[in-house]
């Protein structure tokens, strides 16, 4: 089953720092799945900003890449979706579920479910404004008295959006407590339009339950992706009823880490590298043996060179648990 053009019912939510170019690379290394962009914001892009301007250009990557907006102007939108189609947007897709402080407080992001006319402005004018299609990313509500999603929901639908993702939280959740699957459902029920659910998923079954639970047309996986860009492509083969690998092995952890790795290096240059695999290491190891320390040595390195000699430790040390 297919939504819209995509061959996949699995993305790969936008995370700011991490769904980035070499992310991106390594999710679709494994197989199946659609990519989103990290989100970009589209005063800078608008400017030309040239790091910003690099996170949004896509055209070298060989598979398709939505590209994500971020911000509350409706002419910069349209003029930041022209923008983003030059450099080879796939799609664009609209923040409007952000909850991060500095992003609300500039009216973006998950603000945009308090003032449903400026989000409609800003939909119709980047779907004016590109023939790419246009999808929106929202939560439930600003907090658990103000839910209003299934209104935010058809408010898209008729401003012209192709599709719409719902992340089962509100704002003021942020990242805590459980997905409310049942309001996904709701708004499924709202609208003509393809929905995409968010929130809770980490395997192919926690997928394919959201999808009998919902109704919904497809799943988008954040956060259970972290040390695991494999994962998109197991629940994409889950979903397909396709033979796959549950299970990753030691090395196989190792390999990835190091490609990840080589990947921020050919990107980001080796100073900002080794700050960013920092974060990686973390989660690439999280749940192995002696994690803790291993991750307390790698934080000390200074170089490449001492860093993958600590990597080169510890993976065989782990590597005995699996001979």
């Amino acid at each position: 089953m297919g939504i819209l053009d995509f061959e996949s019912q699995v993305f790969l939510a936008p995370m700011a720092g991490i769904t980035d170019k070499p992310m991106r690379k390594l999710v679709h290394s494994f197989g199946g799945g659609n990519i989103v962009s990290e989100m970009v914001a589209i005063n800078a892009l608008e400017r030309k900003n040239p790091k910003t301007s690099r996170i949004a250009d896509v055209r070298d990557e060989p598979y398709p890449v939505i590209v994500q907006l971020v911000g509350y102007d409706d002419v910069m939108f349209a003029d930041s979706a022209k923008l983003a189609a030059e450099l080879g947007a796939h799609g664009i897709d609209i923040n409007m579920g952000c909850p991060v402080k500095k992003i609300v407080n500039n009216n973006s992001g998950a603000y945009l479910s308090r003032d449903l006319a400026q989000a409609s402005k800003i939909i119709s004018s980047v779907v004016k404004a590109t023939p790419l299609k246009v999808s929106v990313k929202f939560r439930l509500g600003w907090d658990h008295d103000h839910i209003n999603a299934v209104e935010f929901a058809k408010m898209c639908e008729d401003s012209g959006a192709s599709y719409i993702t719902v992340h089962g939280r509100t704002r003021s959740d942020f990242y805590s407590g459980v997905a409310d699957w049942n309001a996904i459902a709701q708004v499924k029920l709202s609208v003509k339009i393809p929905v995409i659910g968010n929130g809770d998923i980490v395997d192919g079954p926690s997928a394919a339950a959201m999808i009998k639970q919902t109704g919904v047309d497809a799943v988008m996986v954040g956060r259970a992706t972290l040390g695991a860009p494999w994962l998109i492509s197991q629940i994409d083969c889950y979903l397909k009823g396709k033979t796959f690998s549950p299970t990753i092995t030691i090395e196989q952890i190792k390999s990835t880490l190091l490609t990840h790795i080589k990947e921020l290096r050919d990107y980001y240059g080796d100073r900002t590298a080794l700050a960013l695999s920092r974060k990686y290491v973390c989660w690439y190891c999280k749940g192995l043996r002696d994690a803790k320390r291993f991750r307390e040595q790698y934080v000390k390195t200074s170089d490449f060179d001492s860093a993958f000699s600590v990597i080169d430790d510890y993976f065989n040390f782990v590597g005995e648990d699996e001979k």
